[in-house]
């Protein structure tokens, strides 16, 4: 007889599910404000990052929102019949696919034939996007920006065709992206802007494979945690 593969669940997926459950049942109401990481934490008896790593799982899922410097608070409206940005589902997944093979080969394209006007523009949107740290907004506007500009490095009238006509569909899945970066990596907005920085420097040198393998990594490693949280959340 075969037996289904069991993974054990982490502590912060644990913590994530009984928060959620928390909400669920009307504990903690629409638009109310949840304990602090410190008083959750020692509630919960484990570490801090533990907790900030299930607030990042819950925010992904549309559950609460994290303020900067305000606190944790329940989403208002709450998510409609379990509705998150996973029902979207395989449409997510597509959109993570095709970006993996048109940007990959951008990226290569884009080492072998970037100019130094592309280039200056890469590096003013980096700087345009360590001005808006703090301004997720704005962090997204200049990432979709950074994306659509290494599409234009390529010289490839097709891949920035095939850019343009997805930018409706790339707001969505890298507001999407974003989120589950942060919640799979428990990395700041510096980090993420500094893996940005490598893309361009691996473009700049002229490097098609380093390219090539930074802009992969920086869209694949998405992937895993997408299919984790949308099992979750099915599950729930």
């Amino acid at each position: 007889m075969a037996f289904q593969q069991i993974r054990p669940q982490k502590g912060s997926e644990i913590v994530m599910g009984q928060i959620k459950m928390q909400i669920e049942s009307g504990t903690y109401a629409p638009g109310s404000k949840l304990p602090t990481v410190v008083e959750l934490a020692a509630s919960f008896q484990v570490g801090r990052s533990t907790i900030r790593e299930a607030l990042s799982g819950l925010k992904a899922i549309g559950w609460v929102d994290i303020r900067h410097g305000g606190g944790t608070f329940v989403s208002n409206p709450l998510p409609a019949d379990n509705a998150t940005l996973f029902d979207q589902g395989d449409s997510l997944q597509e959109v993570q696919e095709v970006r993996r093979f048109i940007e990959v080969g951008c990226a290569s394209l884009a080492a072998s034939r970037r100019t130094e006007a592309n280039i200056a523009e890469l590096r003013d949107i980096l700087q345009s996007m360590e001005r808006s740290l703090g301004n997720e907004e704005a962090s997204e506007q200049a990432d979709i920006r950074f994306h659509l500009e290494i599409a234009k490095a390529s010289h490839n009238s097709l891949m920035i065709g095939m850019m343009e006509s997805l930018t409706e569909r790339l707001q969505v899945s890298m507001k999407a992206s974003r989120r589950l970066w942060f919640f799979a990596e428990l990395a700041s907005a510096e980090k993420l802007l500094q893996e940005h920085r490598d893309i361009v420097d691996a473009i700049a040198a002229g490097d098609e494979t380093l390219a090539a393998g930074r802009m992969s990594q920086h869209i694949q490693k998405v992937d895993q945690v997408v299919q984790r949280l949308a099992k979750h959340s099915s599950n729930d």
